[in-house]
């Protein structure tokens, strides 16, 4: 078996020359009295994997529907690959292959039929291009075997599939993948980042929605970072943990007294994420009172101090800090 590549091990392939893959002005969505999304500029440099997180509600979804011209915003405008949509989104869309909220397919057809009909559908797939690209795009994604199933009987990893192999049916500028690994096992999500990889390397551009934020650590050059239809960081991946890099990982089960003590003093400081059976703590960052005079604060409010040791950032401690600092 071969490995993966992790992107961050390779020079970021995005080009600053090009314009943006997909680039968001200003972008508001209403629905009712509910702001989906508010007010928010991001550009998707070309040929960059860009993750974009938020918690459940915090309007990926919502901006990724308008960025690909299939909700209407509010206000503000989205361009995708040069072109204005939803206005010019025939000129833009054969170029972007999407999986967006679960593929849709017939139940009582096999998975190869329904890639058939998908394919049929694309403007720059010539109908005798249908079949070899349809066999090829189960395989890629691991589906030769059940390709003659009916689409009622595939687990949920294997409808996944068949929407991915749906995005891929031909050579893409642009793929949007809306939680790609749901409902699939650790198999299929290798495959997944094998697949990313793969499209990366072919200088294709890669919008990624995931929870699954050790994936896009492994798999992204760039992340943005939604809470509550705002965004709330943006830019290249690398940059954003050496920016958040350094500090004090202090364990405690006081955490909610420790944190209320370091704010008080001056101090940045954040609820540390936690694996479970792993014990709590807090996260002081660098540019604030040094490592002796935080335990001394500690100590001297009553905090149980277990352990206190330097941190090293990585996406889960950067997105639990952006987050909180945005509540």
């Amino acid at each position: 078996m071969t490995a993966t590549p992790r992107l961050d091990a390779a020079p970021v392939r995005h080009e600053p020359d090009r314009p943006p893959a997909a680039r968001s002005l200003g972008l508001r969505k209403v629905f009712g009295r509910t702001v989906a999304v508010d007010g928010i500029d991001l550009d998707v440099p070309a040929g960059a994997v860009l993750g974009m997180l938020g918690p459940n509600g915090s309007g990926k979804t919502t901006l990724i529907r308008m960025l690909l011209g299939l909700t209407r915003p509010t206000a503000g405008a989205a361009e995708l690959l040069g072109h204005p949509v939803p206005d010019e989104s025939a000129q833009a869309l054969p170029q972007v292959g999407a999986l967006v909220e679960g593929p849709g397919f017939h139940p009582f057809l096999s998975g190869r039929e329904n890639l058939r009909r998908a394919a049929a559908t694309e403007p720059l797939l010539g109908s005798r291009q249908i079949t070899g690209a349809v066999d090829a795009a189960l395989e890629r994604v691991g589906l030769g075997h059940a390709a003659d199933r009916r689409f009622r009987g595939y687990s949920l990893g294997m409808k996944q599939r068949l929407g991915l192999a749906a995005a891929l049916l031909l050579p893409r500028s642009l793929v949007v993948l809306d939680e790609p690994t749901n409902g699939l096992d650790p198999a299929g999500t290798r495959d997944v980042r094998r697949i990313i990889a793969e499209l990366h390397t072919g200088g294709a551009t890669v919008i990624v929605s995931s929870h699954l934020l050790a994936e896009v650590e492994a798999t992204c050059t760039h992340v943005a970072v939604l809470q509550s239809g705002s965004l709330v960081a943006a830019g290249e991946l690398r940059t954003l943990l050496q920016a958040g890099n350094g500090g004090l990982v202090v364990a405690t089960p006081d955490v909610d007294l420790a944190l209320l003590t370091l704010r008080g003093a001056g101090a940045k400081a954040y609820r540390a994420e936690r694996a479970p059976g792993e014990e709590q703590a807090v996260v002081v960052e660098d540019g604030g009172p040094p490592p002796p005079e935080v335990i001394a604060l500690l100590v001297r409010a009553g905090v149980a101090v277990h352990e206190a040791r330097r941190s090293h950032a990585n996406l889960e401690e950067l997105f639990a800090r952006l987050t909180e600092e945005s509540t």
